[in-house]
């Protein structure tokens, strides 16, 4: 028999779809500040190979100034795109960008969200944080396969905890209420929160009380935490390394997360350097998933 016939009908009779590469990435933003090899003309080069490296089939990035989304959109030309500023919906501030191999993946749905009481209001940050933060998602379906599936990407709050706590009650319910809710779902980000923070912990389906609740509450709903599934015991997880190129202690901020429908098959921490200069202060993660057939 033809072997891609058995290739096929194996998939069809174990019930799981192709491996999908995903990984996060925080670029760090062009910032004037940052002089030397940490200026983003020295080090875009570095950003840019890292990705081709990872080669994965979706990606999430996030601090993604426009003048960085134009350099790195026609350099991975592979890719589509989607993803807004944030301060205006358009052009101004950050992206949560999420790009996906265009020869695999077709683009079904996008949006974006606000991390505020008004989330569909551009710019708007009302708990508290003095930044405004922002959540894109698009809805995928393998082209090859017919499986359709979510991608979340995300960046929260760097010092108000109570707004993290909230994003992390927000981002919930956007999973909650898409339109194909038998779809998996991946989220991914820097979350700015650890994996013992009450915000990350609400998402793994753990009891913790949220600013702005009522006691404690639990995601009737809750994704895995692909690293730490399949490495509980590792302490080495730093991702922030605020250009040290650190590995060491459990300073993970950088998240993927999956539905429990969706099997973790391999996920690692990339603490690639490029000629001997570091690409942004944070690691990427990089993670191989199985979904589901449809």
């Amino acid at each position: 028999m033809n072997k891609v016939l058995l290739f096929w009908l194996g998939l069809m009779v174990s019930g799981w779809s192709e491996e999908t590469v995903v990984a996060t990435f925080n670029i760090r933003y062009a910032s004037p500040s940052d002089k030397g090899a940490r200026a983003w003309p020295e080090r875009r080069k570095a950003v840019l190979e890292i990705i081709r490296d990872m080669d994965s089939d979706v990606v999430g990035l996030q601090e993604a100034l426009w003048s960085q989304v134009q350099y790195l959109r026609p350099a991975l030309p592979g890719y589509k795109w989607a993803g807004s500023g944030r301060d205006d919906g358009k052009k101004a501030g950050e992206f949560c960008a999420v790009g996906w191999k265009d020869d695999r993946f077709r683009l079904l749905q996008t949006g974006i969200f606000w991390l505020s009481d008004t989330p569909h209001t551009a710019g708007s940050k009302t708990w508290g944080n003095e930044v405004v933060r922002i959540c894109t998602w698009v809805r995928l379906i393998d082209k090859k396969t017919g499986t359709s599936f979510y991608v979340f990407n995300t960046h929260w709050d760097h010092k108000h905890q109570g707004s993290r706590e909230r994003a992390a009650r927000m981002v919930a319910a956007q999973i909650d209420a898409r339109q194909s809710k038998g779809d998996p779902v991946i989220l991914m980000g820097d979350f700015n929160a650890k994996e013992d923070n009450p915000a990350v912990q609400y998402l793994t389906g753990n009891k913790v009380a949220l600013d702005g609740g009522n006691g404690a509450e639990q995601w009737k709903r809750p994704l895995v935490d692909v690293f730490d599934r399949l490495h509980p015991g590792e302490d080495d997880r730093r991702t922030f390394h605020g250009w040290k190129g650190t590995p060491d202690g459990r300073h993970k901020i950088d998240h993927i997360f999956a539905s429990k429908d969706v099997t973790p098959r391999r996920c690692s921490i990339v603490r690639d350097a490029k000629d001997g200069a570091w690409p942004s202060d944070h690691f990427p993660v990089r993670a191989v998933l199985q979904l589901p057939a449809p």
